[in-house]
């Protein structure tokens, strides 16, 4: 496993120990570096959205346990945050609840010379992602899905 999801991978562990009994949902962790700079971005969620409070709490303890623990080496900063309107879908439970939805689906080679494809969110199994664009349907194989958003331009 490589060093980023390692990283990761231990932060959501730790962070699924704080957020849970806050009520909070563990989104998404990613570990990236920016102008030089690493971040540990923790996103969370809750049912009627989260407010800064909630980041707040959250980062604390998280921080907290993770200095307690240090499972990164590098120096980095942490941001507890919403995942924001415009999301990334990662998680099968994520999917569920954007059925109808408009999607934009970014893909790793071109499906009828289209690198994106936008529609409504319809369904998704194991293998497949299917969405209707222009009254028609379209399934896309999840090997081939580079990432899936809810649509930015709406």
């Amino acid at each position: 496993m490589a060093k980023k999801e390692s990283y990761e991978q231990t932060a959501s562990e730790l962070a699924l120990k704080v957020t849970e009994p806050l009520g909070l949902e563990l989104v998404d962790v990613e570990f990236v570096k920016e102008g030089g700079e690493y971040y540990l971005r923790i996103y969370i969620d809750k049912e009627g959205g989260v407010k800064i409070d909630d980041c707040e709490a959250a980062s604390r303890k998280i921080s907290d346990l993770l200095d307690e623990t240090d499972p990164i080496s590098e120096a980095y900063i942490l941001e507890v945050s919403s995942p924001g309107l415009f999301r990334v879908l990662k998680k099968d439970k994520d999917l569920e609840r954007s059925i109808g939805k408009i999607v934009l689906i970014k893909l790793f080679k071109a499906v009828d010379g289209e690198k994106q494809v936008r529609g409504e969110l319809e369904s998704f199994d194991a293998s497949s992602v299917s969405v209707k664009v222009k009254d028609a349907g379209i399934s896309v194989a999840r090997e081939n899905i580079a990432k899936i958003s809810l649509d930015p331009d709406l």
